[in-house]
């Protein structure tokens, strides 16, 4: 099953965003558990679109002002939720944020 793990922190967690990441990664790809990831540049740099009655609305940065933030997401396929548990507790956000693990849903 594939899952989606949103890792959040608040705004000092950029200052460890790449900290053993990559040996992360590469276990993980190793293993044949990551699909795909990336970081996401801060919310600042964000654009929120809303449609409301037939029109398009656009705001600069985030849609809601919160202490966490989603600096960067990884799609990893695992067998069942708690090997996805495994993963994403070994991913070195967990130590400084938060990760939520999401089911992909697929047609």
């Amino acid at each position: 099953m594939e899952y989606m793990l949103l890792i959040c922190g608040d705004e000092s967690a950029a200052a460890h965003a790449a900290d053993g990441c990559d040996g992360w990664a590469d276990e993980m790809a190793a293993r044949g558990v990551l699909r795909d990831g990336a970081g996401l540049r801060p919310p600042s740099d964000a654009t929120t679109v809303r449609r409301r009655a037939g029109e398009v609305l656009l705001t600069d940065g985030p849609f809601a002002e919160t202490r966490e933030q989603i600096g960067g997401f990884c799609l990893i396929e695992c067998a069942d939720l708690d090997e996805a548990v495994e993963v994403a507790g070994r991913h070195p956000a967990a130590a400084y944020g938060t990760i939520e693990i999401r089911p992909v849903l697929r047609p």
